[in-house]
């Protein structure tokens, strides 16, 4: 499981809002000074600050347990391996321990499995009781509900104790309402302290008045009123008043909160640990996670750390972090398509074969989904554990009803989730998304009435035409387009194919150039000394006859040169807009217009002069033929017989073109 983010609430200005005028606390530099004695070199250089030799220690402190689904045990002993992780002094709990509210019977069996899950722990752990622990629902309540229950086998209702000149002070925040005997947390009758807790505190606090620090818990954040009424304004006076209370924590209301600091004292509440969970803002404190605690002779660290986070150390070996990458760049394998008629009648059978190619067992999630609504597929979701060294193929079968190739439309993909199953724990390996090809048998546009263009944003826009879409003879063969630029810069692919191989039309500081790659080296047309005019309109003609390469700008020959022999092919799309790099993606981007693009497998200008027309009709030497005057979903049509439809890259947009 990825880390995502861990909550930490120390060692900087902490910008809560404060429930008095108190200023926020601010944690200073650690103590650190030179110390000859404990720093040793026979190196000259600069001298190094050494930490302060005081004592220094942690605690955790858990969330609530109850209220949230069956499995929240589970949670909770995630909870407990993380905090082994870290190996505190001890851990706190802040009540809600078990799901409780029934009769003695299914309390007893509750305790059982939170006390076996929490004795899993390396350290002492220390409970305190809240309303799910003692309130009793059903016949044959006896008086005090689950008190005595609780006390037996989970421990006093209140007690302190003392560690490494620290008291750690639990209270008791559920006593029945003195006059009517009703437990309920949100009458304020029902959520005041007894005098004789409330003498036992005075007296615990006196004790520890020699202590460097002193920390208390509680399940009912009281201080935070509402349905708890005003009790705490009794009882923060006293804490206050013994001077050395530094933070008092609280549960219950399954959410992060920090009010403080006031008169000194800091009020933390924690979320949960398997409990009633919303997770309406994370990373802001609604979800599952406890609080780390470090003890420093100046202060307290507070960091919040989301279950399930902590990554141990020794768990990740050698093998799970090569094992790990090698299944995280594993290439699924693709078989099939989609396609959709000229009716809008969409099917198709997509095989998708996974591997593992680790020594442990992998469980894959594939689930075949789209934007576009109107998809819909057989199975929806497949998912299915992989051992080592295995292949599984997974078929999917896709229909849709596509009424309209229109701004809705969105490709589907199958997102692929991966669980690498190591010894102790499970690794996520980040989800990857494949595209679905979809051939689509597109209506031809009408024209439009007035001339369109499509502009290009110099930055990621591009027209892709994938190299099985059509083929082009070895021999003579005709690139040409209409464009008009913005800006040039140094290097700027108008359509091209090379990458070592094949052909394309170049603007080099404005300068155009036509390049042609046969018997293994390149061949080029290159102007001298033209160069384009931004915001006008040019036509650019490359032309190989089999002998000769030439180059046309707007019917005029700028250049030529000599040349012979086969073309050197590729598996590169074409690109128009942009240069391709060798792994097929654009680069030096055009930024401007682009109109009447064509391929021919014949020689169409020769001579010094040449009349190309401002719209390209199809004859039967027309390898690709797109106007780019109208968008169908992310299709620019191809007129010629090979269908070889573009697809946009970017948001390329169809614009008119000015007169």
């Amino acid at each position: 499981m990825p880390i995502r983010y861990i909550i930490v609430l120390a060692l900087f200005v902490i910008t809560a809002d404060a429930v008095s005028g108190d200023p926020p606390i601010v944690r200073p530099p650690h103590p650190a000074a030179p110390d000859a004695d404990r720093f040793i070199t026979d190196r000259e250089g600069r001298t190094l600050d050494l930490p302060a030799e005081d004592e220094t220690f942690t605690f955790v402190v858990f969330g609530d347990r109850t209220g949230g689904p069956a499995d929240g045990v589970k949670i909770l002993a995630e909870a407990v391996a993380d905090t082994n992780l870290y190996e505190p002094d001890l851990v706190m709990t802040v009540g809600d321990l078990i799901q409780g509210y029934g009769t003695e019977g299914p309390w007893m069996d509750e305790m059982r499995e939170f006390r076996g899950i929490m004795d899993g722990l390396l350290c002492p752990w220390f409970p305190v009781a809240g309303n799910h622990d003692v309130y009793w629902r059903g016949p044959d309540r006896p008086e005090n509900e689950h008190e005595a229950n609780y006390e037996m086998h989970f421990g006093p209702l209140w007690y302190a104790f003392d560690h490494k000149d620290r008291r750690f002070i639990v209270l008791y925040t559920d006593e029945a309402d003195p006059k009517t005997g009703e437990r309920n947390f949100s009458k304020p009758a029902s959520q005041r302290m007894s005098p004789k807790q409330l003498a036992w505190l005075k007296t615990t606090l006196a004790s520890a008045k020699d202590k460097k620090d002193v920390f208390v818990f509680l399940h009912h954040p009281r201080w935070i009123g509402g349905g708890y009424g005003d009790d705490w304004e009794r009882i923060h006076p006293v804490l206050a008043e013994a001077g050395n209370v530094r933070a008092v924590f609280a549960g219950h209301i399954h959410r992060m909160r920090y009010d403080g600091p006031r008169d000194g004292i800091e009020y933390v509440t924690l979320a949960t640990v398997g409990g009633g969970q919303s997770g309406l803002v994370p990373e802001a404190g609604y979800l599952h996670q406890f609080h780390h605690v470090t003890v420093r002779p100046d202060g307290i660290a507070l960091a919040a750390i989301p279950v399930g986070e902590t990554l141990d150390v020794r768990d990740i070996t050698a093998t799970v972090s090569n094992e790990t990458a090698r299944l995280a760049r594993a290439t699924p394998g693709l078989d099939g398509e989609l396609s959709i008629d000229e009716t809008g009648i969409g099917d198709g059978t997509i095989e998708v074969s996974m591997s593992n190619p680790t020594g442990r067992s992998v469980e894959f999630t594939l689930v075949p989904e789209s934007p576009d609504r109107r998809w819909r597929f057989v199975p929806d979701h497949a998912h299915a554990t992989i051992d080592a060294g295995a292949t599984r193929r997974f078929v999917f079968e896709a229909s849709g009803r596509v009424d309209a190739i229109d701004d809705v439309w969105a490709p589907p993909a199958i997102t692929i989730d991966a669980d690498y199953l190591g010894t102790n724990r499970r690794y996520a390996i980040p989800t990857r998304t494949l595209e679905l090809p979809v051939r689509v048998d597109l209506p031809t546009p009408p024209k439009p009435e007035r001339e369109q263009a499509l502009d290009f944003d110099g930055r990621d826009d591009a027209l892709r035409v994938e190299p099985d879409a059509y083929d082009l003879p070895d021999g003579p063969l005709t690139l040409e387009a209409w464009f008009e630029p913005d800006t040039l810069g140094k290097r700027v692919g108008l359509t091209t194919r090379t990458e070592g191989s094949e052909f394309g039309l170049f603007l080099m500081d404005g300068v155009p150039s036509f390049w042609i790659h046969l018997d293994g080296i390149y061949v080029s047309a290159e102007a001298k000394e033209t160069t384009i005019s931004t915001g006008e309109w040019h036509h650019l003609a490359g032309v190989f006859d089999g002998e000769e390469i030439r180059l046309y700008l707007d019917g005029r020959q700028i250049a030529r040169s000599t040349g012979s022999g086969k073309r050197t092919r590729n598996r590169l799309p074409l690109l128009i807009g942009a240069d391709v790099d060798a792994k097929g993606e654009p680069t030096s981007n055009f930024d401007g217009r682009i109109d009447e693009f064509r391929l021919s497998s014949v020689a169409r200008y020769s001579g010094d002069t040449a009349a190309p027309d401002r719209r390209h009709v199809v004859d039967d030497d027309t390898v690709l033929l797109l106007h780019l005057d109208v968008r169908q979903g992310p299709w620019l049509h191809d007129d010629s017989t090979n269908a070889a439809h573009a697809t946009a890259e970017g948001s390329p947009r169809v614009v008119p073109v000015e007169d």
